[in-house]
């Protein structure tokens, strides 16, 4: 990982201006001085929505669970596993006597349709060391066909050590991916999943993520932290990786889709799919929120991605 993803890990979070067209971001350009941690509910006041926008952001949207299904073509991917699903959940933020319904939401949905695989690409509490062990009790009731990936967030690195973590993720019988992979063997192909340790809170490592790496298998990564994704697929094999940490920006301008907050790390890659050369990215709008427990035009996701073979 290059230098610049690992220097100045810090917990101070300094927010940029972009605006997202497409597939691609451009400067945007406010007459202010630095935005630095502006709140989700001083965005609303802003945007002068008024109260019954606010009562929604603050008491509905939170709670409510948006299904995104989307199919991804990758250059790459073997021709007889065209078709295979991927769930992503992302940013749960776990917070008790609060997010339980959403939680079996999600967990009836998944029952209801079932996928290959599940993804948990971190931020799975907020700052209470005390929640994992009841959050990973609670999911533990999730079922895939080949598994269930996590890999941490910049939250669960600052505030639990990685045995703390590994520890509960297996107990829910989960792999834990921390600078770590697995090969699946699947219909005769084989497919890499691997997981970076978190860009910010963490120390991630690529040699180790990749060292299980065989051939010519695609590779899907778990990398909470979007924006390491140019340098990761200039220096190695990357398939799709797959993001959250951006909340999608968790309040945004509705119609235009702008999110006026980008944090550290999530400035460049926002929400959504992009696709670079034969490398792809999703960053995932993710299931919980930091700070007050609002959301607005950016309701909580569960992500279900149909991998497609292009050959």
């Amino acid at each position: 990982m290059p230098r610049s993803f690992l220097a100045g890990n810090k917990k101070t979070e300094i927010w940029g201006c972009r605006v997202v067209l497409g597939k691609h971001t451009q400067p945007f350009v406010i007459d202010t001085i630095r935005l630095k941690r502006i709140s989700r509910r001083s965005i609303l006041g802003a945007l002068g929505i008024g109260v019954p926008s606010a009562v929604w952001a603050a008491a509905i949207e939170p709670n409510f669970l948006s299904i995104t299904k989307k199919d991804i073509t990758l250059p790459r991917w073997p021709k007889a596993l065209d078709g295979f699903r991927i769930a992503q959940l992302t940013d749960i933020h776990y917070r008790p006597d609060t997010d339980e319904k959403l939680l079996e939401k999600i967990k009836t949905e998944l029952k209801k349709d079932p996928v290959d695989l599940i993804t948990l690409t971190g931020d799975f509490v907020i700052n209470k060391r005390n929640i994992l062990p009841e959050l990973f009790g609670n999911l533990k009731s999730l079922e895939a066909k080949h598994g269930i990936m996590a890999s941490p967030g910049n939250h669960d690195r600052w505030h639990f050590n990685t045995a703390i973590i590994r520890k509960e993720v297996q107990a829910a019988g989960f792999d834990y991916l921390q600078n770590a992979g697995t090969m699946l063997s699947i219909k005769g192909e084989n497919v890499y999943i691997n997981g970076l340790d978190s860009i910010w809170g963490g120390h991630p490592a690529t040699a180790p993520a990749w060292a299980g790496h065989r051939g010519d298998a695609p590779v899907i990564s778990l990398v909470h932290e979007p924006d390491p994704f140019d340098d990761l697929r200039a220096n190695k094999r990357i398939d799709l990786q797959l993001s959250g940490h951006t909340h999608g920006g968790q309040c945004r301008v509705p119609l235009i889709g702008y999110a006026p907050v980008k944090v550290k790390y999530g400035r460049n890659y926002i929400y959504g799919h992009y696709e670079k050369d034969d490398s792809h990215l999703w960053v995932g709008r993710g299931i919980g929120t930091v700070g007050p427990r609002v959301r607005f035009a950016c309701a909580p996701e569960l992500a279900i991605l149909t991998l497609r073979s292009s050959s």
